[in-house]
């Protein structure tokens, strides 16, 4: 339920707050040494210029909206600043055919930062090294070779594993793309932790994206948001399968690189169901999840931002694919998020199913603070009765009211 642990007792908030203010101390002098030129609002002048040029891309969207195709959408929760983060992007990579899709859930003080400066530059860099790695050709047969099977999470549905891969091997899509996506995932970890004005010593963020071009799947992990899909089994009956794994700390794979980096691994009495990584000698961070961008305070202690990469074959029984941050799986089901979005209008499917986790939150939850949520809904069939939203509807508290 949470990320970062803040900690009641006092003396876990003040090795938590040494941690931020060593990291700030080194950020400023950072700052200081930097000759970027900044603009009133404190952001760097090229940094400004791209967001603004980001705006202008045709088929990027980023703010509570819908297209025929997808639609997504994001609620601050009660815990301060909104710290997720969503993108749709179609034509991506100016392939007419494929589309970007992503939501990053951010943590620590500075994790709204994180997850927008992620959602803003992780495409680019995918995309960029995507045609990079597309035009070597040559290399193609090697890397066959090197990159291992697609793997796939089955453990919610009635499908077998060969039914679901539905292949006879993979093809080069998932050969470049895998690539692509560890090269552009190892460069943005870098890039932020070299960012001069975005602290990520003790901030960070998840990311759960995917590209699907024509019939091709792939999707890249980091943390504990999650990809779910909504297929028809062999009698016609709306399922849902899980396509990525949950990051979490305690899963063996994830505990045994943790431990053997000398990080500790363990849940609080009050929260006994939250396994979550601290350092050697500290009761800090109390990060919630084994892999995650930023959160530099632990990447020597076992945390990494390497992302699980898994890849899927449609067929026309696969409807949509529902990525969503843990606010949303908090509280809601695989099944009762594929019923949610199945049962409502495509252009209002995300803000339905964030308004149910909301509404899950107060129930289940009431004495918690509710979470952020973001949703990105992603139709993989055509429906003429599906209704376009050409405008991005930027979310406004004056319409939340009645969540209040």
């Amino acid at each position: 339920m949470g990320s970062c642990f803040s900690g009641e007792r006092k003396n876990r908030k003040i090795v938590y707050s040494e941690i931020a203010s060593t990291s700030h101390n080194d950020a400023v002098f950072t700052r200081k040494s930097s000759r970027r030129k900044i603009t009133r609002r404190g952001c760097p002048v090229d940094d400004a210029t791209r967001e603004m040029s980001l705006h202008r891309v045709p088929g990027r969207m980023f703010l509570n909206g819908s297209t025929d195709n997808a639609t997504l959408f994001t609620r601050q929760g009660k815990k301060g600043v909104n710290q997720d983060a969503m993108i749709v992007w179609e034509n991506f990579g100016s392939k007419e055919d494929a589309t970007f899709c992503g939501v990053f859930d951010g943590h620590g003080p500075f994790g709204h930062m994180v997850a927008k400066k992620v959602r803003d530059s992780l495409p680019l860099k995918l995309s960029a090294q995507w045609e990079l790695d597309a035009t070597r050709g040559n290399g193609q047969t090697e890397a066959r070779c090197r990159v291992s099977p697609p793997t796939l999470i089955n453990k919610d549905s009635e499908i077998s594993h060969c039914d679901l891969a539905r292949q006879d091997g993979y093809n080069d899509m998932y050969v470049n793309l895998k690539e692509s996506f560890l090269k552009a995932f190892k460069v943005m970890d870098k890039e932020l932790k070299l960012h001069p004005h975005i602290d990520c010593f003790s901030s960070g963020t998840t990311s759960v994206a995917l590209v699907k071009q024509g019939r091709d799947l792939i999707i890249g992990n980091v943390g504990d948001s999650r990809a779910v899909l909504g297929t028809r089994d062999k009698s016609n009956s709306l399922i849902a399968v899980q396509l990525t794994v949950d990051l979490k700390p305690n899963l063996p794979r994830e505990a045994e690189r943790i431990r053997l980096c000398k990080g500790r691994i363990f849940a609080l009495q009050s929260e006994p169901q939250i396994f979550r990584v601290w350092l050697p000698n500290s009761d800090c961070p109390g990060l919630a999840m084994a892999r995650a961008f930023g959160d530099f305070c632990l990447k020597d202690f076992g945390l990494i931002a390497v992302p699980d990469v898994s890849y899927y074959h449609l067929s026309e029984k696969d409807e949509f694919v529902v990525l969503a941050t843990d606010g949303v799986w908090d509280v809601l089901s695989n099944e009762e998020v594929v019923a949610t979005v199945a049962s409502s209008p495509r252009s209002s499917a995300a803000r339905n199913l964030v308004d149910s986790a909301t509404r899950a939150w107060r129930c289940k939850y009431p004495a918690a603070k509710v979470d952020d949520c973001a949703v990105v809904c992603l139709f993989l069939n055509s429906s003429e009765t599906a209704t376009a939203i050409p405008k991005e509807q930027e979310f406004t508290e004056e319409m939340e009211t009645k969540f209040s």
